[in-house]
């Protein structure tokens, strides 16, 4: 009797063994497929959109947001395909009744997921519309900075800080692109009233031609003087317009500023100075305060 139970024991602890790891050797398996299957359809979908990139049918930007939306696509569609696989064949999960059940678990959750398809709905839309590109500058709500990633549910922004804002596509309301079309490049100089503003304008005219010619591609329309904007109340305004490639005014600013003060100091020609007016009695208070 002992033996026979010893047996059994024997047995049922050896066919527990075996399917443990016929369980795990499955489960290994189907993940290594899920993998290769993911990494196969992510070259594939590169390749097809390098080759759309190639023939000009799609240009960089395009090509890599797209390249993003569809891999976060991929990754959810692959990964609840092996998830219904482990279900079905480890488990004796019926896939048909779990996809049934699924359906009516859907509905019944359905307003509380209202964002998350709120979500993917607006990164359809984000692509198909082309509101922005990966690599653009744009601004969404509150949110500035270069985008990164286009995802199926968020898009991520890196701004000049390098901090980097994940927002969810579906609160994405309104977009200010600063990377589609010519993009203006303003200055504005102040020139006290005692200068000669007709010299100061032909020396900021002459920055502007050797600007421009530094510059070279980088600008559609050469920066010009406009001449006096307005009268302040110690100072003329004196103001430069040009427009150049997307994302290339703030560079343009910053050279025509440093190369006019350069200019200005060079000529003799003054420009404001802050002042700090001080009375009697910020006077005395400093003296109570030793």
């Amino acid at each position: 009797m002992n033996g026979w139970i010893e047996d059994n024991y024997y047995i049922n602890w050896h066919q527990l063994g075996t399917a443990a790891f016929n369980w795990l050797l499955y489960l290994i398996a189907i993940l290594v497929v899920a993998r290769i299957v993911y990494g196969v359809s992510v070259y594939l979908l590169q390749r097809t959109l390098l080759d759309q990139r190639g023939k000009r049918l799609l240009n960089e930007r395009k090509a890599s947001t797209m390249f993003s939306l569809l891999r976060s696509l991929l990754f959810y569609l692959i990964s609840f395909t092996a998830i219904l696989h482990v279900l079905k064949h480890l488990f004796n999960f019926d896939t048909g009744t779990l996809l049934a059940s699924a359906s009516v678990l859907g509905v019944a959750l359905g307003f509380g997921s209202q964002s998350l398809v709120k979500d993917i709905i607006g990164g359809f839309f984000i692509l198909f519309e082309d509101q922005f590109s990966v690599g653009e500058y744009v601004q969404a709500g509150q949110f500035s900075g270069v985008v990164e990633e286009t995802g199926i549910r968020a898009t991520h922004l890196r701004d000049w800080g390098g901090e980097l804002h994940i927002i969810p596509n579906g609160s994405i309301t309104a977009v200010t692109n600063f990377s589609r079309g010519k993009m203006r490049a303003l200055v504005d100089i102040l020139i006290p009233y005692d200068e000669d503003l007709e010299r100061a304008m032909k020396v900021m005219h002459s920055v502007c031609e050797k600007v421009s010619e530094e510059f070279g591609e980088k600008i559609i329309d050469k920066p010009t003087v406009q001449g006096v904007i307005q009268f302040g109340e110690r100072n003329a305004i004196l103001r430069v317009v040009g427009y150049t490639q997307p994302n290339e005014q703030w560079g343009l600013e910053r050279e025509l500023r440093r190369q006019i003060h350069s200019a200005f100091l060079k000529e003799g020609i003054r420009t404001p100075q802050q002042t700090i007016v001080m009375s009697d009695a910020s006077f005395n208070s400093m003296d109570s305060t030793k």
